[in-house]
């Protein structure tokens, strides 16, 4: 058996910010980034401001784990050519953002990107990917790692530790076969249903947070016109990606139809061959005999 809930995207701006509702988040980062994560607070900037782009399109949100570090999560639900040069703006606005002025460099917080795709990003057969920050030896080919001292006065292990580290998660490409609690998530995030064998950490929370039944009025009201917007948007990308193909296939046609007269082939025999009625291949080469 298993529960229809409301959508994690929609979810994320309205009810998950919610100090009481954290735990769903938590366990979420939680089982990601295989650690025990608490959230300490929601911090406002521009990044995570609710625009009517936002609305329709995409989803931030800005958090503040036990650690110090902060943790973007954003979820984008159609296509954007350019999305992992965003990731690197992204990151790049919140370190600059929350460092203050006066403060040394020492002081920038380490930054997760963890960002949620639902369409197809890139080249691989995953739908899992992390990328972090290390510095090879051209030579050697050793992993250059911080000094004892640098260690005990940045309290991290490895250089790794004090740049951004990325996750992408390319839902679709999931097969809806959980193996693990963490795919798990990746079911949930994908469906936005929840298996009752399901025992990922805060997925049972989720169930009972996310109830489309427990929605209030007004909330089930902006909820309904959030999946309105989100046929809408797909319905327009479908529309403008078919007429690029028409538009394609009649142009590839009248290359056909001008190659088929240039290489002496008759009006009956090119129109069967581009499937176009006899009258526009005569036209086409009259205009061509011109």
């Amino acid at each position: 058996m298993s529960k229809k809930l409301i959508r994690f995207d929609w979810a994320i701006k309205r009810l998950l910010r919610n100090k009481a509702n954290f735990v769903v988040l938590e366990g979420f980062l939680s089982e990601l980034l295989f650690d025990n994560i608490k959230i300490e607070k929601i911090l406002e900037s521009e990044s995570n401001q609710v625009t009517e782009d936002d609305k329709f399109n995409r989803v931030d949100i800005l958090t503040q784990n036990s650690k110090n570090e902060l943790i973007i999560i954003e979820i984008q639900s159609s296509y954007e050519i350019d999305y992992f040069h965003r990731m690197a703006y992204g990151v790049s606005k919140s370190i600059s953002e929350n460092l203050k002025l006066g403060q040394n460099y020492s002081e920038i917080k380490k930054v997760i990107s963890i960002n949620i795709v639902y369409f197809d990003l890139g080249q691989g057969q995953d739908y899992i990917y992390k990328g972090k920050t290390d510095f090879i030896g051209i030579h050697q080919k050793d992993l250059l790692g911080l000094s004892e001292k640098q260690k005990s006065t940045f309290l991290k292990e490895e250089v790794s530790n004090i740049f951004p580290e990325y996750y992408l998660l390319k839902v679709n490409q999931f097969n809806d076969n959980a193996k693990d609690t963490l795919d798990e998530w990746v079911y949930f995030l994908k469906n936005s249903e929840v298996k009752d064998e399901f025992k990922a950490k805060g997925l049972k929370e989720a169930g009972e947070v996310l109830d489309l039944m427990r929605l209030p009025k007004d909330d089930e009201y902006g909820y309904n016109r959030y999946l309105d917007s989100l046929h809408l948007k797909a319905s327009e990308i479908f529309t403008l990606k078919t007429e690029a193909e028409y538009k394609i296939r009649e142009e590839e046609k009248m290359q056909t139809v001008k190659n088929g007269i240039s290489e002496g082939l008759n009006d009956e025999l090119i129109s069967k061959l581009t499937n176009l009625p006899l009258e526009k291949i005569i036209e086409i080469r009259k205009a061509q005999n011109k």
